[in-house]
């Protein structure tokens, strides 16, 4: 059975940026996952940090409106890793889940962490590049030109471990639903 993970998409990270394509992309394929009756969870990230924009309590922890009424399943995390410390592999157990799609923030971090994680746990893989985001920059690597979700991506996919794949390529070889593509 497939699941979809949505990660971090909070309102301490999601208002940093103009991140409209991405959450755009990520509520299609929450749309699409459910109406197919396949499972959606939503990690929430959250720090003790007081100045953090994920601080516990605060408005930026938070999931984001856009996709605040599709989260049935909310599982809160400390890390950049959604397996550590969580009850998510229980869950994805219980549920039968074989192949892991993740979406969400940070692209860098606890997407890709998790990705690798997943596979390491033994789950089939799919990276959605595209339905990823990041509130960091090149500059924030001091490393111009730095395109961090397509190095992310490029890393995973040569890898030949983990699917990567842009939204349209997901939309030819998974959708079901094709009318929540518009």
């Amino acid at each position: 059975m497939k699941a979809l993970l949505v990660i971090d998409v909070q309102n301490g990270l999601v208002n940093k940026g103009n991140f409209q394509e991405e959450i755009s992309r990520i509520e299609k394929v929450i749309e699409d996952f459910r109406e197919n009756k396949e499972p959606v969870l939503f990690m929430r990230h959250l720090d003790d940090t007081e100045n953090s924009p994920l601080y516990k309590g605060s408005a930026g922890s938070e999931l984001h409106n856009s996709i605040k009424k599709y989260a049935d399943h909310i599982i809160e995390k400390q890390t950049p890793n959604s397996f550590h410390n969580t009850d998510l592999e229980d869950i994805l157990k219980d549920l039968g889940v074989t192949h892991l799609f993740i979406t969400g923030f940070n692209t860098e971090y606890c997407c890709l962490f998790t990705a690798i994680t997943a596979f390491d746990r033994g789950y089939k893989v799919t990276f959605l590049e595209d339905a990823t985001a990041t509130v960091n920059t090149a500059e924030t690597y001091e490393m111009k030109g730095l395109d961090i979700r397509d190095f992310v991506g490029s890393v995973l996919y040569v890898s030949n471990v983990i699917e990567v794949l842009e939204f349209e390529e997901y939309v030819e070889e998974y959708k079901l639903n094709k009318s929540v593509e518009d």
